[in-house]
């Protein structure tokens, strides 16, 4: 005999045939993730609420019919499905799983535990029913219609979509304006009087047309005229916007919705969203699948989103996604039958803004899988917080944790380290030993001065305490920073052995390279060196001062890439010092191909960065950089600097200076031009830079322009020189200690020979200089006042913390190269406040240089540091104002 029924003590096979398998299936799933909460037990209706896999909260009413040997199940709910769906399997296991816990819901008592049958009477009777509030339903549909045009003499397909506004008394629809009550069919010979709340009707029409809803004044049959009063939108985009966040807030109101199986705005649940990684053996690379479970079925996500960008490219625009409410949707079909899905930016955001650059290059295979190299693994932390079930790739998912949270748990500092680090200095050990645990190369970028030799032997040493130092550590380094290196290891790491393969002996040295644990050598003798060099596996290649390789053509670029290492390490404190073809050169060596060529690179990023300020390239190019590169500047990790203040002077040219400068530039204005019409701007630069040069000459000293001119003119002659020697007269005098830098060394001679006159004592670095200590220690040990340094030749490798004033005598592209030269005196270790001072020539093109640099700085400061873009380039209006007169 069938099991008594009884609400009390529910049981799942007393309701398991009401529900489709798919939908119990994902509701047993639901209620074993504890996501449904039983509100209220109230007779036969049990009250709910479940959880959604996107994060909103659905609310159920539940009644049980009772069948005699069973309960059939009119489940409503607020989600998409809206009746017997997973939520209500839900709630309904959930409450059975209370009772048996001895928790039941809230039962408000002297109600029937389950709804009879009623009973036919014998003659009529009528009744009248408790005065309750309707239940407004809306009743949807669509109906697909072919018409004759007149206009076009064609005939076109159109749609027509209605929705029927009804109300149900107690399981009774009434509509339309006119009675007051009407008689509803209870069963033979019974009839319920049911009297009608006409005030709330109106309360729901009126709420309808606030919503935009007009009645239909042509009859329709996409809705069955027992359904109720026909209404319309305006357009399909309208009905779109209601079907979203209107009609979900008329079913938390209590409407009821139902969905007739031809409308087309009824949008098919997604059930479940998924991710599945598989890996490749060796880690190199791995694929990727999105993808939805709809109705039972799964389908791939990556070509639909595929088809979608194409069809509407702003998806790939992250302002354009940000502005997008989460609740806000995209329509596309899934499956072979037209219907279709809405995907909600809430899901599809983090989807697109961090991989929609990756499906224009066609990474998509034909099992709808996106092939990735090991380096974007990082991105896959930006979708695993958006509720995506994650199958698979449990070494990729861990490598993706430590790109993004590399700093999480901080290594131990070496034994036997000979140094306190400082708290960014340890992070910065822990990040680089991240990078080895990881098989990564990357770009230690700090600011000139916070201790990036430090940093690398801390984490050399590391290794080397690990014993997993089993191949020496090659550093290639400009020829000035040796001597630099080696004192600091043995400062710091004395325990490593270092061999410095330079000058005419180094040929003796090469046997000993297996018995060193650091190998120094230098860019200008790497080609001549590469057969040695390329013949050993280095357990690390470290470039200082990388950007030495900014030019992938050059010998040292070639020749370094080629070098068998276990990681490559970059230290630069500008990364960036033109233009992102550098940032490339870089990346080319680090990890090779990662990138692409530099073809595609100039294709996908250069040129809608550089040009034509495509912040959607940006973001990407970030994106894709920031778990390679830490980059800490000194205003965020040593706030123990004292102020540093930058102060531009504009000087006014002498009569002298203005009469060439102005004959000068018009000769070499009209050659730029007929180089340009001849050749092109392409390859005109040679004579661009040519003219640009002896303007710049005119601006600083009339005698830097020839043997004639430096016969001719005087120190009197130069605004900037008579300027520039006050300036040290007053601060020698003052005791101020100054660096001064030129990129002319002939115009470091001029200022040289008046120090010489006005017996201010000095001291020099050029490229000519072969012993550097000396200088360096006679100005900090105090002995000389003035340090006259040609800004190549002493941009890196000096700590000169002795100065507080730094004057830039002329300006350069590069702002990079500038700020290097002015942290040889604001770097750890200085104490006193630092000025730095640029000398500019009012209306010059110095004046007009200021402009381009900082045009560089932000292209810098935008991939390194998050700024905002820029165009860039030197192009024929940037030639134009260059070469624009004096006073203009």
């Amino acid at each position: 005999m069938p099991k008594t029924l009884n609400i009390e003590n529910l049981e799942c096979a007393q309701w398991r045939q009401a529900i489709a398998l798919g939908d119990f299936k994902r509701g047993k799933a639901y209620a074993d993730q504890g996501r449904s909460s039983v509100l209220q037990l109230q007779g036969a209706t049990v009250t709910a609420q479940c959880k959604g896999s996107a994060g909103q909260t659905y609310l159920q009413t539940i009644t049980l019919v009772d069948k005699n040997s069973y309960y059939d199940i009119n489940g409503r709910c607020s989600c998409y499905v809206g009746y017997n769906c997973k939520h209500v399997v839900a709630a309904l296991l959930t409450l059975e799983d209370m009772q048996q816990q001895g928790k039941p819901p809230l039962s408000l008592p002297n109600e029937p535990s389950t709804l009879s049958q009623n009973q036919s009477a014998p003659a009529l009777q009528i009744f009248d029913a408790p005065v309750q509030p309707p239940t407004p339903q809306l009743t949807f549909g669509s109906l697909p219609l072919n018409r004759y045009d007149a206009r076009s003499a064609r005939m076109q397909s159109l749609v027509q979509h209605r929705a029927a506004l009804a109300f149900d008394y107690q399981g009774h629809l009434c509509s339309g304006k006119s009675t007051p009550d009407f008689l509803a069919t209870t069963g033979p010979y019974q009839r319920l009087r049911i009297t009608r709340d006409l005030d709330f009707e109106q309360q729901c029409r009126e709420q309808l047309k606030k919503l935009g809803w007009q009645i239909s004044l042509r009859r329709s049959d996409a809705v069955p005229d027992s359904a109720g009063d026909a209404y319309e939108l305006a357009s399909e985009a309208a009905w779109l916007t209601f079907m979203q966040q209107p009609l979900s807030k008329l079913r938390e109101q209590g409407w009821r919705t139902l969905m007739l199986p031809e409308f087309q705005f009824n949008l098919l649940s997604i059930d479940h969203w998924y991710a599945t990684i598989e890996e490749s053996p060796s880690l190199d690379w791995f694929s990727l699948e999105l993808g939805i479970e709809v109705e039972g079925k799964v389908i791939s996500l990556l070509p639909i989103l595929l088809q979608l960008i194409r069809q509407s490219p702003k998806l790939l625009d992250r302002e354009y996604l940000a502005q997008r409410d989460d609740n806000d949707v995209v329509l596309v079909h899934v499956g072979k039958l037209g219907k279709r899905v809405a995907l909600p930016y809430a899901r599809i955001r983090a989807v697109l803004s961090s991989l929609g650059e990756l499906y224009m290059q066609e990474a998509i295979s034909a099992d709808h899988k996106l092939r990735l190299p090991r380096q974007e693994a990082a991105r896959l932390t930006q979708l695993q917080a958006k509720g995506i079930d994650w199958q698979g790739g449990e070494a990729i998912q861990a490598l993706a944790e430590r790109l993004t949270q590399p700093l999480q748990s901080l290594s131990p500092i070496p034994a036997g380290l000979n140094a306190n680090l400082r708290a960014y200095q340890h992070e910065g050990l822990t990040w680089l030993q991240n990078l080895m645990h990881t098989g990564m190369g990357g770009i230690l970028a700090d600011d000139m001065g916070l201790g990036k030799t430090l940093q690398s032997l801390a984490h050399i040493l590391s290794e080397k305490n690990a014993q997993r130092l089993q191949h020496p550590v090659l550093i290639i380094m400009p020829t000035s920073l040796i001597a630099n290196w080696q004192d600091e290891a043995a400062r710091f790491t004395p325990q490593l052995k270092v061999l410095s393969l330079h000058g005419q002996q180094r040929h003796a040295l090469f046997a000993q390279i297996t018995e060193a644990d650091i190998v120094i050598s230098t860019y200008a003798l790497l080609s001549r060196d590469s057969e040695q060099l390329l013949a050993h596996q280095w357990h690390i290649v470290i470039l200082d001062e990388a950007q030495t390789i900014k030019n992938p053509r050059s010998k040292a670029a070639i020749c370094v890439s080629q070098l068998r290492a276990q990681q490559r390490l970059c230290l630069t404190g500008t990364p960036l010092e033109n233009n992102l073809g550098e940032l490339w050169s870089l990346f080319n060596f680090l990890m090779p191909g990662w990138l692409g060529d530099n073809k595609s690179f100039t294709r996908q990023y250069r040129t809608p960065i550089e040009q034509h300020a495509d912040e959607q390239r940006l973001a990407h190019l970030q994106g894709r950089l920031k778990p390679f590169i830490l980059r800490r500047s000194k205003e965020q990790v040593a706030r123990e600097l004292p102020a540093k203040t930058e102060i531009t002077q504009f000087i006014d040219l002498t009569s002298a200076q203005r009469d060439r400068y102005e004959s000068l530039r018009l000769a070499m204005d009209k050659k730029v031009r007929e180089e340009i019409q001849r050749l092109g701007i392409g390859r005109s630069h040679i004579v661009v830079l040519e003219a640009l040069l002896r303007l710049r000459q005119v601006c600083c000293d009339l005698r830097l322009l020839s043997a004639d001119d430096a016969a001719q003119y005087s120190s009197k002659d130069s605004a900037k020189m008579q300027h520039l020697l006050e300036m040290l007269r007053s601060f020698t005098a003052t005791g101020r200690r100054i660096l001064v830098f030129s990129q002319f060394t002939s115009m470091l001679a001029l200022i040289a020979d008046e120090l010489n006159a006005a017996h201010i004592s000095y001291v020099q670095l050029t490229g000519q200089t072969r012993d550097r200590r000396t200088p360096v220690q006679r100005f900090q040990t105090e002995e000389v006042p003035v340090f006259l340094i040609s800004l190549k030749a002493g941009g890196v490798g000096l700590n000169l913390t002795a100065a507080d004033t730094v004057i830039h005598v002329d300006p350069w592209w590069n702002p990079a190269s500038e700020a290097q030269a002015s942290d040889r005196a604001y770097r750890i270790g200085q104490t006193k406040p630092v000025f730095i001072y640029k000398l500019i020539a009012r209306g010059s093109v110095e004046e007009k240089i200021q402009h381009l640099q900082q045009h560089k700085a932000e292209l810098a400061s935008s991939i390194l540091d998050g700024g905002a873009s820029v165009s860039g380039g030197l192009d024929e209006s940037s030639i134009a104002a260059l070469l624009a007169p004096l006073n203009s």
